[in-house]
């Protein structure tokens, strides 16, 4: 009981919010730009691309430990030991979105000369 209620916990302290910022950050971009026009869209095609598969993963991992462990404690029954590990790997995915593209990036001050 007490193990599906940290993983609950985690889900919905953890993973639930890396997604938000994820799909927050899902089209912000930073480093060098081509340039080449088309090169610049393919990268970004393939960069939105990969973000967004693994903010599906993170998801469809989530789904699946808050179903498995809310289940497990309303009928009363163990808890099957691969949802540990998708929970596990849940945890580490979100924690890669978060470093990665879903924090946010601090604004630049304004120089006096702008105003």
């Amino acid at each position: 009981m007490v193990l599906e209620l940290i993983m609950v916990a985690g889900v919905v302290v953890v993973a639930l919010p890396a997604l938000w910022l994820g799909i927050r950050g899902l089209t912000s971009r930073t480093g060098h730009y081509s340039s080449d026009a088309g090169a610049d869209r393919r990268s970004l095609a393939l960069l939105v691309t990969a973000r967004s598969l693994l903010l599906l993963l993170v998801l469809a991992l989530s789904a699946v430990t808050l179903v498995s462990a809310v289940g497990a404690m309303v009928r009363d029954l163990e808890l099957p030991s691969l949802v540990l590990v998708f929970f596990v790997l849940d945890l580490l995915l979100a924690t890669l979105v978060v470093l990665t593209f879903g924090r946010r990036r601090p604004r630049r001050p304004a120089t006096p000369a702008a105003r």
